[in-house]
């Protein structure tokens, strides 16, 4: 999610905001309509949502109550057609239930992190900077990257990079990780920037950006259980949709992308015995995909907003008549 501007809470410009706006609106430009961001952060997309369909109202979600102090203020102007809620996106049901809700006309996700979180040298999810190794985007929560790059054996540390990084060094930097621990406990993220570094061959270390970008990136997704939430909000999410609702997701690795990529292309393939030569009226599947493969940043928004550089936007729509 995150926002091109000064900082973490000035101007911002949300990644693919015109044709998020664009794919959701046509469901929520109706009295009645509610719109769920079930990664409010900032509050960029909401604010350009209800401004595009002022018979809409906000059901926002997140994690981080620093986000949602920013979003809150942000989105006063909208009055009570905002209801904010600090939750974590795959508990919209329970979300859901709680504002008296069924169905809803449009759901947008936006993974990954704000510039609220990158920008605050507290949070420690920035490698550029020293920086505590915190990255949890509940502050409430219990495991940190530090807890991860202090306890957890080699194997698990390696396992975590390879599968959440796509790190080709992941033995190396979680045996240099290891070893450097037992000098001294890692403590902030300078002193782990230099481990990984170090523990990279000198020829791979100018390729594909900093050094320690993909290690972060898994002790980030780690930290917060992001796959586990995605994949629990994905089913919940279409099931909330009213006929003609729509949900579209910004992913921002492979990782996500695959996962919104499949459950998409379950919930839009007809379901019908093979051979069968034509799909029976009635049984058509209940959902139908709004882009084409993964829409990508152009190149005027990525030079704007170096951070979106890596989304990946996928829209689906629940169609108006139900199958059986």
């Amino acid at each position: 999610m995150v926002e091109a501007g000064d900082g973490a809470t000035d101007t911002h410009v949300p990644v693919l905001a015109g044709r998020i706006v664009e794919l959701l609106a046509p469901a929520l430009d109706q009295p009645g309509a509610t719109y769920v961001d079930g990664t409010l952060g900032l509050g960029g997309h909401a604010g350009l949502i209800l401004d595009a369909c002022p018979q809409a109202s906000l059901i926002g979600i997140d994690r981080d109550p620093a986000a949602l102090d920013v979003a809150a203020e942000r989105l006063a102007r909208f009055g009570d057609r905002v209801r904010l809620y600090r939750a974590v996106y795959h508990e919209l049901p329970e979300v859901l239930e709680e504002a008296g809700l069924r169905k809803v006309q449009g759901i947008c996700l936006d993974l990954g992190l704000s510039s609220l979180q990158i920008d605050r040298r507290e949070r420690g999810f920035a490698y550029s900077v020293d920086a505590p190794l915190d990255m949890r985007m509940d502050p409430d929560s219990e495991l940190t990257a530090q807890t991860i790059v202090n306890t957890w054996p080699a194997i698990d540390i390696s396992r975590a990079l390879r599968v959440h990084g796509e790190e080709r060094f992941a033995d190396r930097i979680a045996r240099r990780i290891v070893a450097a621990r037992e000098e001294e406990p890692f403590t902030s993220s300078a002193r782990l920037v230099s481990v990984i570094a170090d523990a990279i061959p000198a020829a791979a270390r100018h390729t594909g950006g900093h050094p320690a970008k993909r290690t972060f990136q898994a002790l980030r997704i780690v930290v917060n259980a992001e796959l586990e939430s995605l994949a629990g909000v994905l089913p919940a999410a279409l099931g909330a949709l009213a006929r003609g609702g729509r949900l579209a997701v910004l992913a921002y690795h492979s990782g996500e992308d695959r996962l919104v990529k499949r459950a998409f292309a379950t919930a839009s393939t007809d379901h019908v015995p093979v051979g069968v030569p034509a799909v029976p009226a009635g049984y058509q599947s209940q959902y139908t995909l709004l882009t084409r493969g993964a829409e990508r940043p152009d190149a005027a928004e990525i030079e704007a907003n170096p951070r979106a550089a890596s989304a990946r936007l996928r829209a689906i729509a629940r169609n108006q008549e139900e199958s059986r």
